[in-house]
């Protein structure tokens, strides 16, 4: 049995300096073909620089690291250790290797979203759908809020990418628009409101207190232009920016709310309020895809804008 001795081992920066990849590919191949000749061709290495890097690290060691006999090499108590290390080295290369190519191919990775409230039930729910069943090593964070703080925090780096519309006055200096879907609107009660069935809604609904989003904001610009189009205004409004506040206080009283027509065609399939058959003007103008210009994309951020007009497509289909 080959004796260690503490003389023998060498030092941690003597094996970091002088123990080659090379040297580590040739004890993985020796360990499979058991001979110098079949390890070096593996390698694609002469035999004569085969015989030189095992004699480099039995060098280092300062032992024999196998023993030749005619039908090989059998590893020495030194090879077992070195070649099982050997091993290990070159397996978490090959994990590098494979999560390095999921990168490129946006296996993993993360994508910060930010969406206005028209976009994240219908074009971005379909998109994180695809997503996740495409890419489910992508890990994707959704911000939902108005377009003037999206705007704000993609230029601040805060978001990767958003859905929404570039403020009325803004700067598109830095900003890179695709622009995808228009953004009609609808009034919005709880089921069995008393003015269901009406037939002077518009009169009706002004008595009520409405729950609109605060100024300013391109919905908020609507709704009042819609109160300007009927000649008053309620008397009483409650400010939110939040859709469940909205949609909870609506379902508590007779209270109503004006929201983007995928929103609120959501919350109506599930039963939580009643769309009012009332058309109106009032239209958002449309939103897209907004991205930093001088922002480069990540694969993963390509894969999401990919997967973002997809939906699209399939949403104007």
């Amino acid at each position: 049995m080959q004796v260690i001795t503490p003389g023998m081992i060498p030092t941690l920066p003597a094996l970091r300096n002088r123990l080659r990849m090379r040297h580590l590919q040739l004890l993985e191949a020796l360990a499979e073909h058991g001979s110098l000749r079949a390890a070096a061709d593996a390698i694609r290495v002469t035999q004569p620089a085969a015989t030189k890097a095992l004699q480099q690290m039995e060098g280092l060691l300062g032992g024999p690291m196998f023993v030749r006999h005619p039908r090989g090499l059998t590893p020495t108590v030194l090879g077992e250790a070195l070649t099982r290390y050997a091993t290990t080295v070159l397996a978490d290369m090959a994990s590098l290797q494979s999560e390095l190519a999921a990168m490129a191919e946006c296996m993993v990775g993360r994508v910060r979203i930010g969406a206005i409230m028209a976009g994240a039930p219908g074009l971005l729910t379909r998109a994180l759908v695809e997503m996740n069943r495409a890419y489910p090593g992508v890990q994707m964070s959704v911000r939902v809020d108005t377009s003037d703080i999206l705007v704000q925090a993609l230029l601040a780096g805060q978001i990767d990418l958003m859905i929404g519309r570039v403020p009325e006055g803004w700067s598109t200096e830095h900003l890179t628009v695709d622009l995808m879907a228009d953004e009609p609107l609808s009034v919005l009660v709880r089921p069995g409101h008393p003015v269901v069935g009406s037939k002077h809604l518009a009169g009706d609904l002004i008595r009520q207190t409405w729950v609109i989003q605060p100024e300013p904001s391109p919905l908020r610009e609507q709704v009042n232009e819609t109160f300007r189009q009927w000649g008053q205004r309620p008397q009483s409004i409650i400010e939110t920016s939040s859709i469940l506040t909205s949609i909870s206080l609506i379902r508590a009283s007779d209270m109503v709310s004006i929201l983007p027509e995928v929103t609120a065609r959501d919350f109506e399939e599930m039963g939580a309020i009643t769309i009012l058959p009332l058309s109106l003007d009032a239209r958002l103008p449309p939103y897209g895809l907004i991205t930093r210009t001088n922002r480069e994309c990540t694969p993963a951020m390509s894969r999401v804008i990919e997967t973002l007009h997809g939906a699209a497509h399939g949403m104007a289909a």
